[in-house]
């Protein structure tokens, strides 16, 4: 049988009259006699559809429409779809559906084919805006949850559930893409996720944050047993797949360095836990990378004795020092980049100095027959190209999918060439583009320095 619905409605008459109908289309088709009964029911189910008659007793429709959404949201699932059934003349009924929230409204007695279209048309309907929702929550490239939808996820789970939040950083993963060039490098990414998927329990999550870059929510775990544990056997099959991709010939040192804060015990706050897993990864890539580290576990975080505000200063340092660990230019939001362009204006105001800034904006050719990948997918790998090929001190706000404003500091016109061309050069050197185009508009601006008599 195909699509599942139920019905419920404390009149076994109407019930019996629907069931029929239902099955006649091939339909499966459970049945309940009052609102209770469904919430029991809908603990342990999925259907697609519920018909829910308005006038029950003890519990009438709208009320048990109201405790399945909190149920619903509670246990994190999407809204099963209702269309309401009743036997009222007047609109209020009908109006009141919707303002519910309702996907449909049927006056009873139904009728066959008004019954049967809707079911369909809701049913369609719903599965299309169920696919697209989870089409842009995930990264194209490896199928896990991207950054926006992944940090809404985990954010809820840290606030909920006790376990473990890591983020997972793939070593010397530059290397791939500079040796075997960026098509390779995607190919490992893509591999990682599968190693990934093998590994890990339904309860968790892993999500793609940026480039080779990875967070995950662990349920219930709590030792570093376990992390290590799961860190050998992420290393030992990624490197097993990727000579597999590779060729025996395969020596870049391709790792993985883990760094994890444990919830509750440091709170339950996303963004304060994120750079406590964030300053464990650093210390991991400071003592040789390819490891493990939980925060807190090696005594960080207790301070005692004269020496407190030394050790506190040290490490909110290390915190803040070991949010970007990018080699190059630095990807941020509007809000970031406003925030440090205004900052940057007001320095170079009183300081004097030279900045370019630089407009990116990528679209299809017009003579293009057939694009290698979609013009969204180009941009994620011009992002790609510009943090790996820019300064550090060079910001790099992506505006709209397909435009990348960029800030070069202390830059003459003459070097900024130089830059361009190192730009160009390494994204030609990828992969083939054709079908992409990019044009660019660049202003060199010089401030001078302000004399002040104090």
């Amino acid at each position: 049988m195909g699509i599942w619905i139920v019905v419920v409605d404390d009149d076994p008459l109407a019930l019996t009259h629907i069931k029929r109908i239902l099955r006649e289309q091939d339909m499966r088709v459970s049945c309940l006699r009052s609102g209770r009964d469904l919430l029991k029911f809908m603990g342990k189910n999925a259907p697609d559809l519920i018909l829910l008659d308005i006038q029950m007793p003890e519990m009438d429709g709208f009320t048990t429409q109201q405790e399945l959404r909190r149920m619903e949201e509670e246990a994190g699932r999407e809204p099963t779809p209702i269309i309401f059934l009743s036997g009222l003349e007047t609109s209020e009924a009908e109006s009141r559906s919707f303002e519910q929230g309702a996907a449909d409204f049927i006056r009873k007695p139904v009728h066959k084919d008004i019954l049967t279209k809707r079911i369909l048309n809701t049913v369609k309907h719903t599965k299309e805006i169920v696919s697209l929702k989870e089409e842009a929550a995930v990264d194209k490239l490896t199928g896990l949850l991207n950054k926006a939808a992944g940090t809404v996820r985990v954010t809820k789970l840290c606030a909920e559930r006790a376990g473990m939040l890591m983020i997972l950083d793939l070593d010397n993963f530059k290397l791939v893409n500079d040796i075997y060039g960026h098509s390779m490098g995607d190919k490992v990414l893509r591999t990682f996720a599968d190693v990934v998927r093998r590994n890990i329990r339904s309860q968790d999550v892993m999500v793609r944050i940026g480039g080779d870059e990875f967070m995950g929510f662990f349920a219930n775990m709590d030792s570093e047993t376990a992390l290590e544990s799961l860190h050998r056997r992420l290393n030992s099959e990624l490197i097993k797949e990727t000579v597999k991709l590779a060729g025996e010939s395969f020596n870049i040192p391709l790792s993985i360095s883990i760094g994890a804060v444990l919830v509750p015990e440091y709170g339950r706050d996303y963004d304060m836990l994120f750079p406590l897993a964030d300053s464990a990864l650093y210390r991991v890539k400071q003592s040789g990378k390819n490891g493990v580290r939980i925060y807190g576990q090696d005594g960080e975080n207790n301070l005692s004795g004269e020496n407190d505000i030394q050790k506190e200063f040290a490490r909110i340092t290390q915190i803040v020092e070991g949010g970007h660990r990018r080699d190059g230019g630095i990807s941020m939001d509007l809000k970031q980049f406003s925030l440090i362009y205004h900052f940057l204006r007001q320095f170079y105001k009183r300081y004097g100095g030279t900045v370019v800034k630089l407009l990116f904006i990528l679209s299809e050719e017009d003579t293009a027959k057939e694009l290698p990948y979609s013009l969204k997918d180009a941009a994620e790998k011009f992002e790609l190209c510009l943090q790996d090929t820019l300064r550090k001190s060079d910001m790099i706000l992506r505006h709209k999918p397909n435009q990348f404003y960029v800030l070069l500091q202390n830059l003459s016109e003459e070097d900024f060439q130089s830059v361009f061309q190192r730009i160009m050069n390494t994204w030609e050197a990828g992969e083939t583009h054709t079908g992409i185009h990019i044009e660019y508009l660049m202003e060199y601006v010089i401030y001078e320095k302000e004399n002040y008599d104090r």
